[in-house]
């Protein structure tokens, strides 16, 4: 008898793919940064340019520490108020806000925590922006926008489109947008896009000991021709002179796997899953940061149950 469970999730995915889910994505971090030095306090402590930033635009970028490990990943929005705006992991805001803080001393920057007062509800689909009532949008690009009578800032992405809410009228807006013909669904058919599209998370792939090459994140979070910023040296001089010794790569894996189970070449740990799933279109596939001799047509051992990882280029072909 099929799994439910499997049922389910495919269905889901298929929503995705073809129409439009909603998912609650409240829980990321947010933060509201203000003042008159807020840009140029940012420009000198992440690693894209955010001075360069126009209101209602914005851009993917990292916190790194001094020896280039991330700290954070995080959007940053140029809002018409003129204030920035952050939203990260759960796992990375603790990091991120309490560095932001350390630093700004002196400044005239304020930080505000606003992670229990707004709400994110993601769109993603091809329907996401006719049953948003918005305009299309650039990815991270942001504009004020009224959808089923609640006040939002809506913000492009990749897949689709992120309404910004006031806690208080998440339910309202939710209850709207399904209204609408959006089908709400669980974060783990929204990873299976994820890991289709080989985007790496922080807290899975990503951690305070990877650095942006490693990653696969430079080409869109890092600006080499802005000014400094703090961990700017190792990555430059890992991006001109140097080789990672790690790389983000697919595993096609020919069984499902755990996030965290060891994978092993010749008998040697070359790195760890980061994140796995099923994917209806392609079956078990992971992404994992794994050392470089794992290159892309190598078969690794995953854990001691016979599963193997056949590591593959990303994004899955």
């Amino acid at each position: 008898m099929p799994d439910p469970t499997t049922i389910e999730l495919d269905a889901q995915y298929r929503q995705l793919r073809e129409e439009c889910g909603v998912l609650d994505r409240s829980t990321r971090g947010k933060l509201l940064i203000t003042g008159e030095e807020g840009p140029e306090y940012l420009q000198g402590q992440l690693t894209n340019d955010i001075e360069a930033l126009d209101p209602g635009e914005g851009c993917y970028a990292a916190l790194l520490d001094r020896k280039g490990h991330l700290q954070a990943d995080m959007r940053v929005l140029a809002l018409a108020s003129g204030e920035l705006w952050i939203d990260t992991e759960p796992e990375a805001l603790e990091a991120a806000r309490r560095h932001l803080e350390m630093y700004k001393i002196g400044r005239d920057v304020e930080i505000a925590d606003l992670t229990g007062n707004r709400a994110i509800l993601s769109l993603i689909g091809p329907r996401s922006v006719e049953i948003a009532g918005t305009p299309a949008l650039p990815e991270h690009s942001c504009k004020e926008a009224r959808v089923g009578g609640v006040d939002c800032l809506a913000v492009g992405t990749r897949d689709g489109i992120d309404l910004i809410a006031a806690g208080d009228d998440a339910s309202r807006l939710l209850e709207g947008l399904i209204a609408d013909g959006a089908v709400e669904v669980e974060a783990n058919a929204a990873d299976v896009l994820r890991i289709e599209a080989g985007t790496p998370r922080f807290g899975a792939e990503m951690s305070h000991q990877t650095m942006p090459a490693e990653a696969g994140i430079v080409e869109r979070a890092v600006s080499f021709t802005k000014g400094c910023y703090i961990g700017q040296e190792p990555v430059a001089r890992l991006h001109y002179k140097g080789r990672p010794n790690r790389h983000l790569r697919g595993l096609e894996l020919s069984a499902p796997s755990e996030a965290d189970e060891i994978l092993l070449l010749g008998g040697k740990e070359v790195g760890k899953i980061g994140s796995a799933c099923v994917s209806p279109a392609r079956g078990p596939i992971g992404l994992a940061i794994v050392r470089r001799e794992a290159e892309p047509g190598t078969e690794l051992t995953v854990g001691e149950d016979g599963v193997t990882a056949r590591v593959v280029d990303l994004p899955f072909g």
